[in-house]
């Protein structure tokens, strides 16, 4: 499920979710190891985590490093929210949107753990990046969260 409306005059919205076959401690406990984010970005990011604590919590800092069209971009968010095994948020501190919220909820569900992603993301550059954006960064959010579900799915499954 992919939809990208506004919720503020800049804002944009993207939602995904998925259920995947184990139960939410497993789920959860996959989240929880950061380390895990390199496994589930597509490689054409050439995404790799700078800095990050073995397991999550509420404050932990991240630090990361990605291309995109071979310019770096250094990211820094912040794990400002953390309720296991249920939710958690993390919150852009630097990086390449005026506004990143990424909210993940869990919940048991018959045959799994279903997973709802919700991201809240503001672009640079407006009012020329809403022009750009659906042939952009929408189709780029959506390429990344589809290699995503994939992946979860895949690691997931074998637990």
């Amino acid at each position: 499920m992919l939809n990208m409306p506004r919720t503020a005059a800049s804002d944009r919205v993207l939602e995904r979710l998925q259920v995947v076959p184990v139960d939410i401690d497993d789920a959860f406990a996959f989240f929880a190891d950061a380390w895990n984010l390199e496994a589930i970005t597509p490689p054409w990011l050439g995404f790799r985590i700078l800095e990050a604590p073995r397991v999550l919590d509420r404050g932990s800092l991240l630090a990361y490093r990605l291309r995109l069209f071979g310019v770096p971009i250094r990211w820094r968010t912040e794990i400002a929210d953390w309720q296991p095994p249920s939710a958690f948020t993390d919150v852009q501190l630097e990086g390449p949107y005026r506004r990143w919220e990424h909210v993940h909820r869990l919940r048991q569900v018959d045959g799994g753990t279903e997973i709802h992603d919700r991201v809240v993301h503001r672009l640079p550059f407006e009012p020329v990046a809403s022009l750009l954006a659906p042939v952009t960064v929408e189709r780029w959010l959506a390429a990344i969260f589809d290699y995503r579900a994939r992946r979860i799915e895949a690691l997931l499954a074998r637990t």
